[in-house]
């Protein structure tokens, strides 16, 4: 599930929870996952992974994620990134493209304070995405955390990315492939509405 804090009243937010609606009556299941695109220019390279979409704050998506990982060394490089989420139930799809920036620290220590000490445990004890010998050294990395560390305190390399977007697009499948494509883009602090052909 997604957390909405006074949602932006403009139409792409709005649109964004009318879909995200039908989406839970329809009995959507992981509907907080959203795949995250950016691009590392230290070494030339695309890459896409699914995150949970925890908040929607006003105008800002936020996640969380590993300070050392692989995607915030390409947000680091690039600060710009193509979102995507897809709902099957309702066959529409919502593309965005947006600015990101890491939450503040205050932010994270709050949020990390409140999870559950099993997911605070496996946050301090993986360094997320590099080599480990096996799958049973994660286990022991993990319940050594869990017995061992300070699962109240949010550690530096750990916290949360939010990003604005400036772009909107809400693709919705229909028969014979006349697929309905709404966009919005930002333009001069002003959203404009425009139609796209499929």
């Amino acid at each position: 599930m997604i957390k909405f804090n006074k949602l932006n009243q403009e139409t792409p937010y709005q649109l964004f929870k009318e879909k995200y609606n039908e989406a839970i009556d329809a009995g959507q299941k992981g509907i907080e996952a959203i795949s995250i695109s950016s691009y590392n220019k230290q070494i030339s390279e695309i890459d896409s992974r699914y995150v949970n979409l925890k908040f929607i704050t006003n105008d800002e998506f936020i996640f969380f994620s590993n300070y050392h990982s692989p995607k915030a060394l390409s947000f680091n490089s690039h600060n710009q990134i193509a979102a995507l989420v897809y709902w099957p139930s309702i066959n529409v799809q919502i593309r965005m493209r947006a600015k990101i920036k890491r939450t503040t620290d205050e932010f994270n220590q709050k949020y990390f304070f409140d999870r559950s000490e099993e997911k605070n445990a496996l946050a301090i004890s993986s360094n997320q995405s590099k080599p480990i010998d096996s799958y049973s050294q994660v286990k022991e990395n993990y319940n050594k955390s869990l017995k061992n560390d300070d699962l109240k305190k949010c550690p530096e390399f750990w916290g949360g990315y939010s990003f604005t977007p400036y772009y909107f697009e809400f693709w919705e499948g229909h028969e014979s492939r006349i697929n309905k494509r709404e966009a919005f883009n930002m333009t001069d602090g002003v959203w404009r509405r425009l139609f796209l052909q499929p």
